[in-house]
């Protein structure tokens, strides 16, 4: 009996070790994936910090700007009004005003709510939104992080680049999700990408918004939209493949 409880014991012995290097190495794979993750998304930021457009398109539609890499220059435009004061580049407003025609023509009515902002525009909405947050209860670094995730923080903002929309319903004859349901599916035919895709926000720094479109070209756009990618991703692609 002795020899037979000696045995059961070294098996509970063999079989907490097996249990625990399991455990060790199931930690350490998490670990790994965390890890390898964090670097994909830092990569992308570091990237971009030294070259953010892809020099066989036209530089204007391929700028990148976002948190990490702010509008160093205020770019040349001429502005075409767009209706109810909201103005964008002229250059994307043939594309623009297709796009409202053949979503008009399937009964479905989008307006521009924004578009070209200045910087200083662009402060008091961040600044508004701050103190939204902070009337919730929120600290003022807790409600300036959280902003941030909303509001592009002045001088990193694509609408000062005047080829960036934000597109609502007309609110009489569609109803918002019908315009997002479109744009999401159609927009890339007429050049504009959906900016901040859902999932995507720890690479562009921004919550999913499904009313921020932004003008980058046919091609460009198509290819990211068949892809299921972000505009950060996409140029990143292309400069390992010019480099």
């Amino acid at each position: 009996m002795k020899r037979k409880s000696r045995r059961n014991h070294k098996r509970k012995n063999r079989l907490r070790l097996v249990f625990m290097l399991l455990f060790l190495i199931y930690i350490g794979l998490i670990g790994h994936t965390e890890f390898n993750r964090r670097n994909v998304v830092n990569t992308y930021h570091r990237l971009f910090q030294v070259e953010a457009v892809n020099r066989t398109e036209e530089a204007w539609s391929l700028v990148l700007v976002n948190k990490w890499n702010p509008i160093l220059k205020q770019p040349k435009m001429e502005l075409t009004e767009v209706g109810k004061g909201q103005f964008v580049d002229e250059r994307i407003y043939p594309y623009l005003q297709a796009m409202f025609d053949d979503a008009r023509k399937k009964g479905i009515y989008p307006i521009v709510a924004s578009g070209y902002r200045t910087q200083e525009a662009q402060q008091s909405i961040y600044n508004e939104k701050i103190s939204v947050f902070k009337a919730q209860g929120l600290s003022s670094k807790e409600a300036k992080k959280e902003a941030e995730l909303w509001v592009a923080i002045p001088g990193t903002s694509e609408h000062e680049l005047g080829i960036a929309v934000d597109i609502n319903a007309d609110g009489i004859f569609s109803k918002g999700s019908d315009v997002y349901d479109w744009l999401a599916k159609n927009a890339h035919r007429y050049g504009f990408i959906q900016r901040y895709p859902a999932k995507k926000t720890d690479i562009t720094g921004v919550s999913h918004e499904p009313w921020h479109y932004r003008y980058v070209g046919e091609k460009v756009a198509t290819e990211i939209y068949n892809q299921n990618i972000c505009l950060e991703e996409y140029i990143s692609y292309m400069n390992k493949d010019n480099g």
